[in-house]
Parts: structure tokens; sequence; C-alpha cells
């Protein structure tokens, strides 16, 4: 075969790819599922976290916006409550987010269902930091807006990519780093006991062996590195690097609590299929995205995919070479907000220890009580939890807090300011608190937590040893304010 021909051959192939509609319709319907877990996850949190009486209000953070942007504010703050916010409608969001997520998900009007789910998504999670700023919001967002081109013949290609984009960078951040504890295989001897929110099987497997541990921080590495490669390789090798991907996704699922991003990881790793592994379903799956019928139609949606993997593609040589891409730089600052390409990678320094923030109240400044949280750890015999695809987002939030000081983490005083005042809506996103009417004095420790061993457990019943490494915030009360 000549250059010529070969070069017709691959021009065809990126054009018409082959059969994926099943691929595509079993797509949207789990990115329905990953929409409705989100905004059905949001509902219950969201007055407390961003509602009027709230930890961060969104009203505040609007006013300041538009005090500092003006007209300018919808290039930066892309939401649908730029003209007004009030906790009817953040709810509202998210029931209507909940109801187009469904319609995503038995494929009525597919397009317009992901069109209402991505604006939805993006005008909450723009007005809901530092509650909505997580990977897989990003994830959500630029796996929802490449959904409002279903039917064009390249978003198998643009799905393909985001999918090498997310695992390659994974891997990458890891490496380029520098942290010792990946670099010498070392990291999961830490991890599953520092982890956000362990869950009862990371109990276990943190006692593993240290050299299966050590085994299996490479076998990720080994994975989220050349695995993503495979998936552009004829059909055996696609298939073999999706098998691993979905592997690990797997078990990063069974041993932790990582809302909807194992799900949401998954479902993009279908795109390394065709129809012919998906034809069992097919009756299923008979409601499809209707292929864009008008030529012209189909070079636009193309034409918007292609910019697309090309804007992914600079921000993932920028990784490597941040200056050979910085010609890009003034586009991918100005698509930002929208959160339609962005960069991923998960633990790209391993925490080593767990310090955990602990809020006490007191009515007297000398006996403290201790607030608890629903999920996080806390109380030292309260059994670990399983949790996601749920994401408790305060008790997220708080684990990013205990990493750094409280300057840095301002609204852990608006947190201990609603428990002063005993707001309900923000008490509702804890344990029942230790005080039948507001303390007078509020403070925070710093503790770090270890599991205990399966003997001590097995003895006392707690699941956790601390010590007691600090104050984080002096006692505070109302009238210190």
């Amino acid at each position: 075969m000549n250059f010529r021909a070969l070069s017709r051959s691959l021009v065809q192939r990126v054009a018409h790819p082959g059969p994926f509609e099943l691929t595509e319709a079993l797509f949207l319907r789990l990115l329905g599922l990953v929409y409705l877990i989100a905004f059905g996850s949001l509902w219950p949190q969201i007055l407390g976290l961003i509602g009027s009486a709230g930890i961060v209000p969104a009203s505040q953070y609007l006013s300041s916006v538009h005090v500092q942007l003006g007209m300018d504010a919808i290039r930066y703050v892309p939401t649908i409550f730029l003209a007004g916010v009030s906790d009817g409608a953040l709810v509202g969001a998210c029931v209507a987010g909940c109801i187009a997520s469904l319609g995503l998900l038995i494929g009525v009007w597919p397009r317009v269902s992901a069109g209402l789910c991505f604006v939805l998504y993006l005008s909450i999670t723009t007005v809901g930091e530092p509650f909505t700023s997580f990977q897989w919001d990003a994830l959500l967002l630029e796996s929802g807006f490449l959904a409002l081109f279903a039917g064009a013949p390249w978003i198998l290609w643009a799905y393909r990519f985001l999918l090498f984009r997310l695992m390659l960078e994974s891997g990458a951040v890891k490496l380029l780093s520098h942290d010792a504890n990946w670099r010498n295989f070392h990291a999961l001897r830490f991890h599953f006991v520092t982890q956000p929110i362990p869950n009862p099987i990371a109990y276990y497997v943190y006692r593993s062996p240290t050299w299966l541990l050590d085994f299996m921080t490479g076998a990720t590495l080994g994975i989220e590195l050349i695995a993503p490669f495979l998936l552009w390789g004829p059909k055996p090798l696609r298939y073999t690097g999706a098998g691993l991907l979905i592997l690990l996704q797997v078990v990063i699922a069974l041993t932790g609590n990582y809302a909807f991003f194992n799900l949401l990881s998954l479902a993009l790793c279908l795109w390394a299929f065709d129809d012919s592994t998906f034809t069992p379903l097919a009756r299923w799956l008979r409601r499809r995205a209707p292929r864009t019928a008008l030529p012209m139609l189909r070079r636009a949606a193309n034409a918007v995919l292609a910019a697309v993997i090309l804007l992914g593609a600079v921000q993932l040589v920028g990784m490597f070479a941040e200056r050979t891409t910085s010609v890009f730089s003034p586009v991918l600052n100005a698509i930002a907000p929208f959160e339609i390409v962005n960069s991923y990678g998960l633990f790209a320094v391993m925490t080593t220890t767990r310090p955990e923030i602990v809020i006490e109240g007191s009515d007297d400044a000398i006996n403290w009580k201790q607030y608890s949280f629903r999920y996080k750890p806390g109380e030292l015999h309260r059994d670990l939890p399983f949790v996601a695809p749920y994401q408790p987002r305060l008790d997220w939030q708080m684990w990013f807090a205990a990493l750094s000081d409280y300057q840095e983490n301002r609204w852990v005083g608006a947190l201990i300011y609603r428990l002063l005042t005993g707001d309900a809506t923000v008490l509702h996103l804890m344990d029942a608190p230790p005080f039948q009417k507001p303390p007078k004095y509020m403070r925070a420790l710093l503790y770090d937590y270890q599991f205990t061993t399966p003997a001590e457990r097995a003895r006392s019943g707690a699941v956790w040893q601390r010590r007691l490494l600090g104050r984080w915030l002096n006692p505070v009360s109302l009238g210190s304010q």
C-alpha cells in the first residue's frame, strides 16, 4: 500500500469510525445516571452549603462578583443565577437537574436533556465553591458538554481522547510531582488510611503485606501510564487497555468512597468498545440520539469536537512542556470557566499522615463536647461507611482543611458561626449536636488519626486511635466575632 492510499485509509477511518450507535446510547444512559446521582446528592445538601443561611452563601459570592466584574461577570462566572439567587432557585435547579437527568437516562430528547443537565450543573458548581470544585465535577461537565454533540461522527474520538487524557494525566501527575512515595512504590502503604473517607474494605487492605501494597502501587502507575495508549491500537489491544482501566476503577471503587467518579470513569471506558459488544442490549437501547441529517450540521459538530480534541491535546502537552503551549493560553483561559477542557490527576502527592479537625462546643470554656460529622472520622468507635456514589461534600472539604491552616480555610469559621447560631440547614449536614441549644463557645482541635489493629479493634471496638497535635482554631464565641 502506498503512502497516498494509507493516508486515504486513515482519513476514511477517522471520518467514519464504524458503528458506535449502541455504544453512544449506552453511554448517554450512564451519563444520565451519573447526572442524576450528582444532582440528587446535592439536593439535600445545597442549602446548608451555599443557601442564604448556609456556610458560604451563594448570594454573597455573586454580590462580590457583580461589584468586581460588572457586565463581564457572565464571561467569568457562567451561571443562571447571575440575575439573582434564592434558596428556592438552588433547590429548583437540583430538581430540574434530576428531571433532565431522567430524560437522558431513558433516552428522551437526549441532546436537549444533556444540554439542560450541563447548564444547570455548571450553574451550581460555579457558585458552589469550595464545595463543588472536585475533579469529578469537572469531569462530569466535560463529559456532559461532549454529549451535546451526540450523533456526530467524531464524538467517538472526542470521548476516547478524554478517557486517554484522564487516565494518562492521572498517572503522569504522580511522577511529575516528584513525590518519593510514588517513585519508590510506597504510596499505597499510606493511601487506604489517609484517603478522605475510608470504607470497611480499606481497613483490611491497609493491613496487607507491604510487598502486595507496593505491587499494587506499581500496577496502578503501570495501568495509568500504559493502558491509555492501548486505546488507539487494534481491537485486541484496545479491549485489553479498556479492561485494565475498568479493573483499576473497580478496585478503587471497592476500597474508597469517591462519589460518582468511578462510575463516570467506567462509563467513559465504554468508548473503547464498538457496537458488537453491546448487541445483546440493542432492544433496550432502541431509543438513540438521532444522527445529524444535514451535512452542514455534521461538519459543524465535527469542527467543534475537533477543536475540543485539539485544546485537550494542548492541555496534555502543557503538563510536560508548558512553554511550548503558551500560544494557546488565551483560548484555554477563556474557556476555563465553562470547564469543557480540564486537567486531571488525583493524589499527585500521597498524604502519609491523617490529620483530622475535631470541632467542639462548650458553655463554660472548660467542659467541651465534640460535634460529629456523618461520615468522616471523628468518634473512634463508629464503623467505616459505604457512602459512594453519594458525596457528603462538607465531610470531604474538612479533609482538605485539615491539611492546611485556618487562614487558608476561612470558610470553617463560617461553619462554626452557623453552629453557634444553631442554623438548622447547616446542622442537617452533621450528626445531631451534643447540645439542646447552641453552646457559647466553639473551638477546633487537630488530631492525628490512625487505624487500630484488628486485635485492638476486637478488644475495644474502636476503629480509630488518635493523638492530639494541637489547636487548629482557638475558642471563639458570638461576642468575639
